[in-house]
Order: C-alpha cells, then sequence, then structure tokens
C-alpha cells in the first residue's frame, strides 16, 4: 500500500515572522469572565440577614406578621435605646457575660486536660475517651433538674452548665487533632532526635491546632446556647432575666431583643476565633473555596 505524498500547495503559506510568533489558545468565556461583575465577600455575607431583617420589617408592616405574634423591628430597636439608657441592657449584658466566661474557662481547662491525657497516652485513652463518650450521649440541658439539686439555684448550676456545654466539643476536637497527626512525621522528628517533650512541642501540638480552633468555635457557640438555658434557672440578672420578665407580660419585642444581642455576642465570639486562627494558622495552606 503506498502513501500519497501531501500536497503543500494546498496548504497556506506562512512568512518566517509570523512561523516564529508563539501560537495563541483563545479560551470560549474568558471574556465574558472577565466583565461579570464581582461583589465584595462582606456584601455576600451580609446579604442573608440583611434580607431577613427586611422581610420581617415588610411582614410586620403589611400585617402579616401581627405584633402578637412578634413585635416589629422597629419596636425591637426602640426597646434597645431605652433599656440601653435606663442601664438595664448593659448589666444584663455584663451580668450574662460573666457567667459565660467564668463557665468556659472551667470547661476549656477540663477539656483541655482531658484531650491532652487521652490523646498523648494510651492508658489515658482507654481509661477517659470511652468514659467521654458515653457522657457525650447524655442530654446536657437534661442534667439541669440535677445540678439544681446538687448545687442549688444561685449561681453556681448556671456555671457548671456552661462548662459542660463547652467541654465535650472542646475535648474532642483536640483529642481528634492529637490523634490525627501524620505518623511519618513522628518518625522524622524522632530521627532528628526529639525527645518526647520536643516530639509534642513541635508536631503533635502544631498538627492538633487546626482541629483545636474548631473545637473552639464550636465551644464558644456552645457557651451561649448554655447559657440560654442556664439562665432560666431563678435567674435575678442577666438576658435571661430579662426574658423571664417578658415571658410574663408577653412582651415579644424584648425577648427578640435578648434573642438578637445573645446572638450578636456569639458572632463576635466566632469573628474573634477566625482572625486568632488566621494568625496562628499562616504556615497551613487552606483551601478557601471557588470564587
Amino acid at each position: 500500500m503506498t502513501t500519497k505524498p501531501l500536497d503543500t500547495a494546498v496548504l497556506p503559506k506562512q512568512s518566517a515572522a509570523e512561523a516564529s510568533k508563539p501560537a495563541r489558545v483563545t479560551l470560549h468565556g474568558t471574556a465574558k469572565t472577565a466583565r461579570r461583575l464581582t461583589v465584595p465577600r462582606s456584601v455576600r455575607r451580609c446579604a442573608g440577614p440583611v434580607g431577613l431583617v427586611l422581610l420581617w420589617f415588610l411582614t410586620s408592616a403589611t400585617g402579616v406578621l401581627p405584633e402578637s405574634v412578634l413585635a416589629s423591628p422597629v419596636d425591637v430597636v426602640e426597646q434597645a435605646v431605652e433599656l440601653t439608657k435606663s442601664g438595664e441592657l448593659p448589666d444584663a449584658i455584663a451580668a450574662s457575660g460573666r457567667r459565660a466566661a467564668t463557665g468556659f474557662l472551667i470547661g476549656a481547662t477540663v477539656a483541655l486536660s482531658l484531650s491532652l491525657l487521652a490523646g498523648l497516652f494510651r492508658l489515658g485513652e482507654d481509661v477517659i475517651d470511652s468514659s467521654m463518650g458515653m457522657f457525650r450521649a447524655i442530654p446536657w440541658v437534661g442534667l439541669i433538674p440535677l445540678f439544681i439539686v446538687w448545687f442549688g439555684i444561685e449561681e453556681t448550676p448556671k456555671i457548671a452548665l456552661v462548662a459542660l456545654g463547652v467541654t465535650y466539643p472542646l475535648y474532642f476536637n483536640i483529642y481528634g487533632g492529637i490523634r490525627s497527626t501524620d505518623s511519618q512525621l513522628v518518625e522524622a522528628a524522632r530521627m532528628m532526635g526529639l525527645g518526647r517533650l520536643g516530639l509534642i512541642k513541635y508536631v503533635i501540638l502544631p498538627s492538633a491546632l487546626p482541629g483545636a480552633l474548631v473545637g473552639l468555635r464550636y465551644a464558644l457557640s456552645t457557651a451561649w446556647l448554655a447559657l440560654v438555658f442556664a439562665e432560666q434557672i431563678n435567674a435575678d440578672a442577666g438576658l435571661g432575666y430579662l426574658m423571664s420578665n417578658a415571658q410574663q407580660y408577653f412582651r415579644t419585642d424584648v425577648i427578640v431583643l435578648c434573642l438578637v444581642v445573645y446572638a450578636l455576642l456569639g458572632l463576635a465570639c466566632d469573628f474573634a476565633v477566625r482572625i486568632l486562627s488566621r494568625r496562628l494558622l499562616t504556615w497551613r495552606a487552606n483551601f478557601e473555596g471557588e470564587a
């Protein structure tokens, strides 16, 4: 079988300058993508909450959502201004903040101690981890009656409930971070002559830091959630106290105001942990999602 030679006369002729130019590849849709309007991420993150508030305002203004069911945003803002001027709202926030901070410190100390013992030592894992898994299955809100029997109705059961809610997410995230350390890094560190303390300081703890920060975010949000329940126990100060009084008089504007304050405090804590994560994890390359 013979092959017919290619007729070069059919092909267009190129000059030497054209032949030396690199081939240009056109990507379809590139120009369209370049012209696309990009919205700042801060605006996109605020779009959801702002949209919900606008929907709330419109349904209240048109009468679709009666005031007997839920107060309008205008009434909530007016109550915020009034309670701030009288000093009730700042005092309530301070009282709730003290309870949340005290409970968080106690719970974080317990969680950090238990997670280090269980994560670094097999004996600690055998003794602690199974017990923590068992207690985790018990709803911590359901322990309120038992806490009242043990600690009475003063400040102690409120702080204990917050501490208990903080302990579990911190423990399991720190413990999981320790145990997810790459074994090859551990072997390499040992070959370089690092002792046990150096191994923990330079390899294991940095590897567990991302998980610990995730646990910190969960723990802070859980602290405020636990405080909502805790301050229903014979509270004489705090946001829960304002909510209890408002419930007796069907003041939905005050109730919503307290819930908004709880949410803003939790959001502020979450924002602080995000900033802390960026500072502490600069060495770690993260996937930040597609544009």
